[in-house]
C-alpha cells in the first residue's frame, strides 16, 4: 500500500468514521497541533540522557496520540484518560521546583541547548491548547495541557540552571 492516497490533494482529510473535513477546519488545526507537539517531543527524546525523563516524554507521547484520537472524532473517555493527569503534572512540578531557585523574574528562553528546546515544546503546547479551546474547548484537554506547559516550562528552568537570563 502506498503512503500516498492522493485523496487529500482537493484540500480535505478524513476523521475518524470517515468524514473529510478542509484542512483548514478547526478540528484538523487542533488535532494537527497536538501531532506537532508530539514530532517535536521526539526530537527532544534524542537530545536527553536522563533515562526517567526520557520515559516520561514518551508516555506524554502517547496520553497525545489518545488525545488527538478524541479530537478527530473517536468515542474515547477523555476525563477517565487524562482526569487525573493534571495533578500528575502538579506533582512533579512542585517536586522539580524544589531544586530551582526562586521565580521572581521573567526569564528568556534558552540558559542550554536542552532548556531551549524545552521552551519550544512549551510554546507548541500553548498553541495546541489555543487550537483545542477554539475547536471545542474540551476542559479535561484544555487542562491536560494547560498544566502540561507548566511543567515544560518548569523544565526547560531544570535543564537551563544556573545559566537562564533574566529580564
Amino acid at each position: 500500500m502506498s503512503i500516498y492516497t492522493k485523496t487529500g490533494d482537493d484540500g480535505t482529510t478524513a476523521i475518524y468514521g470517515g468524514k473529510r473535513l478542509l484542512k483548514s477546519d478547526l478540528q484538523v488545526e487542533a488535532y494537527g497541533s497536538i501531532d506537532e507537539l508530539t514530532s517535536f517531543i521526539g526530537l527532544v527524546l534524542n537530545k536527553l540522557i536522563n533515562r526517567k525523563d526520557k520515559l516520561f516524554l514518551i508516555s506524554l507521547q502517547k496520553d497525545l496520540y489518545q488525545i488527538m484520537a478524541v479530537l478527530s472524532g473517536a468515542n474515547i473517555d477523555s476525563k477517565f484518560l487524562f482526569g487525573e493527569k493534571a495533578l500528575t503534572f502538579e506533582n512533579k512540578i512542585d517536586e522539580l521546583e524544589k531544586k530551582l531557585p526562586r521565580l521572581n523574574k521573567f526569564i528568556l528562553p534558552g540558559g542550554t541547548e536542552i532548556s531551549s528546546w524545552f521552551h519550544i515544546l512549551r510554546v507548541i503546547c500553548r498553541r495546541a491548547e489555543r487550537n483545542v479551546v477554539r475547536f471545542n474547548n474540551n476542559v479535561i484537554i484544555v487542562k491536560y495541557l494547560n498544566r502540561l506547559s507548566d511543567l515544560l516550562f518548569v523544565m526547560a528552568r531544570n535543564y537551563g540552571k544556573n545559566k537562564e537570563i533574566v529580564l
